[in-house]
């Protein structure tokens, strides 16, 4: 899995980047189809805000963003919400066939 992660109007220290790194490596764990994982930091009058693009085989990229005024607190609750994406995608994926209704199982 390739993780990018970039800043607009900030520049991004080592620590920050390897955090955004670490975090992005766990998705591998909810959803093994995950190709890439694009995460973009924005720093504007003291509020951070990050968006995180989630590319993988067979959907739409998963897209989320979200605003704090600390950056690692805005990576974490970022992480919270494009898992509970993924959770969701793949819950739906597995739970596709369903038995025809009216049919009961042999007793």
């Amino acid at each position: 899995m390739q993780v990018t992660v970039s800043g607009r109007h900030m520049g991004i220290s080592d620590s920050l980047k390897t955090y955004c790194v670490e975090k992005s490596e766990r998705l591998g764990r909810f959803y093994d189809r995950i190709k890439s994982v694009e995460l973009i930091l924005d720093g504007h009058n003291g509020v951070h805000s990050a968006e995180i693009l989630v590319h993988s085989d067979g959907t739409s990229p998963f897209v989320a963003s979200e605003e704090q005024v600390d950056a690692f607190a805005c990576v974490d609750l970022l992480m919270d919400k494009i898992e509970r994406q993924i959770r969701r995608h793949k819950e739906r994926v597995r739970n596709r066939k369903h038995p025809p209704r009216g049919s009961e199982p042999a007793a």
